[in-house]
């Protein structure tokens, strides 16, 4: 028997599986006694492994639905070829991922509201300086390579896209068309950026005021594609302490005098 708590799930990689406080707990807060808010962000993980341990974390529908699926990859997939972290995927790769990934039959089983998530700009700098002896293993350029693809992929399969690349740029002050050109924000050949130093606390996972970011564009998401899905749209799925009527249906309901 299904549980009564339907899933919003977050499938990504570390900067999902850190964002408890920032964008997983006020997300929960949001959906409390509505939706199950279900962390699965897993450090160090790429599109390749992310369809690897896919069939572990999908339960069954019979367990439990899942009727949001936040799906957040890209920032590791995108580290360099020779990068000695070897998480790199390439970027045709990393597309076709990300399409088996939303078409996998085990999500298909849901029929979810899906949400797919670009990665962020990088700040090289803070990067940098945390391991200062050490070579890049990520790029701006090559990280908006990779939100660009995500946004790809979303157009053909027809899924919404949060492009937090575009979203922390226009904190930072930059419009798209200023945008076209390298040098990009972050890259170690321009001055440090102080509002994407604000957005990101090593360069690559987030602030409090990114994730804060995150949370607005999955709301302003899910009012412009499903208004009937937001919170306050929604009901607690068990009575309210105060709800008299809302027990005596649930008494009868539980007593098998009411189907």
């Amino acid at each position: 028997m299904a549980s009564p708590v339907e899933q919003f799930l977050l499938f990504g990689d570390s900067i999902t599986q850190q964002s408890g406080g920032g964008f997983a707990g006020p997300l929960q807060d949001a959906y409390i006694r509505r939706l199950d808010v279900v962390n699965r962000g897993f450090s160090g993980y790429n599109t390749k492994m992310a369809l690897k341990v896919l069939p572990n974390i999908i339960p069954s529908p019979d367990h439990a639905r899942i009727r949001f699926l936040f799906i957040f990859f890209g920032a590791n997939d995108a580290s360099l070829p020779d990068a000695p972290n070897r998480q790199h995927v390439p970027i045709d790769d990393f597309k076709h991922n990300l399409e088996t990934i939303v078409e996998h039959p085990l999500i298909v089983a849901h029929k979810p509201r899906i949400i797919l998530v670009a990665p962020p700009p990088l700040n090289e700098h803070a990067i940098k300086l945390a391991f200062p002896n050490e070579k890049l293993a990520r790029v701006a350029a090559t990280t908006k390579a990779y939100a660009d693809a995500t946004c790809e992929v979303g157009v053909k399969l027809g899924v919404p896209v949060i492009n937090l690349w575009t979203a922390f740029m226009a904190r930072a002050g930059w419009t798209v068309a200023a945008l076209k050109d390298d040098p990009l924000p972050g890259s170690m050949s321009l001055v440090p950026n102080d509002a994407l130093a604000e957005l990101l606390s090593d360069g690559l996972h987030f602030t409090s005021a990114g994730y804060k970011i995150v949370f607005e564009e999955v709301m302003k998401v899910i009012a412009e594609k499903w208004p009937d899905q937001l919170p306050e749209s929604l009901q607690t799925v068990f009575p309210l302490w105060n709800d008299k009527a809302a027990w005596d249906t649930f008494d009868a309901v539980a007593s098998g005098t009411q189907s």
